[in-house]
């Protein structure tokens, strides 16, 4: 049996996606925060839960470790903060960078190299719409998500002639939890070509096809789930 880590697995899309990863075969790896939340997600998929705060550097790597030999990694964690630039909170600015862009780079350092030995594995990062449409408020957050998929294409050539694919996912607005609350969603949905925001569940059946034999031929590609909000 396949073995996945699903970082922020404990809600949203990633609570998506370890459900239907483990629906499809996978013995599921859940982080999270929240220890009963994490412990639900666990009952659910039966799989194993870790918590690890993804803003500290010692904890990612324990997280790795306590993780293993691992076959698919999902980079879904990450904190969105959003504000104008000149009044942005710097605090705010490195815990997102650290959580956002450093913890993925520290878990693909630890665990891609022992896909490569294997000759298979497969990485997901989840990015955003915000990388590449200009929202106010969102240049930070934005920044971060562009960070991820730079290091889609990089790690794609790095680690693709061993068998390793790696790419990243951009969603637009998903009905998840978030301080907004879901009026904010559903209005940002109206924005999309197909005038809706999305369900968790529909990323997660994205992720579970890049990270599937069906995809055996796609590498450091940016896959929009975002209802064609970047299509105009």
């Amino acid at each position: 049996m396949e073995r996945a880590l699903i970082t922020g697995a404990t809600s949203g899309i990633g609570r998506a996606v370890a459900e239907k990863l483990a629906a499809t075969g996978y013995d599921v790896v859940i982080h999270g925060r929240d220890a009963k939340r994490g412990a639900e997600v666990a009952a659910a998929t039966g799989g194993t839960f870790i918590a690890a705060d993804l803003g500290d550097v010692d904890d990612v790597r324990r997280l790795a470790e306590a993780a293993g030999d691992v076959d698919v990694l999902v980079n879904n964690a990450g904190i969105s903060v959003w504000g104008p630039t000149g009044t942005f909170d710097l605090t705010a600015y490195d815990a997102m960078f650290a959580s956002n862009v450093r913890a993925p780079f520290i878990l693909v350092a630890a665990l891609a190299p022992g896909m490569a030995q294997r000759g298979h594995g497969a990485i997901v990062s989840v990015s955003s719409m915000a990388a590449r449409v200009g929202m106010a408020g969102g240049a930070a957050y934005g920044a971060t998500k562009l960070a991820l998929e730079g290091f889609t294409r990089s790690w794609a050539n790095e680690y693709g002639a061993a068998g390793v694919r790696v790419n990243a996912i951009a969603p637009g607005p998903v009905y998840t939890p978030t301080p907004s609350g879901p009026e904010f969603i559903r209005a940002l949905g109206e924005t999309t070509a197909m005038h809706r925001a999305s369900q968790p569940e529909e990323i997660a059946e994205v992720v579970a096809f890049l990270v599937s034999p069906a995809a055996s031929y796609m590498t450091g590609a940016t896959v929009a789930v975002d209802g064609g909000r970047t299509a105009i």
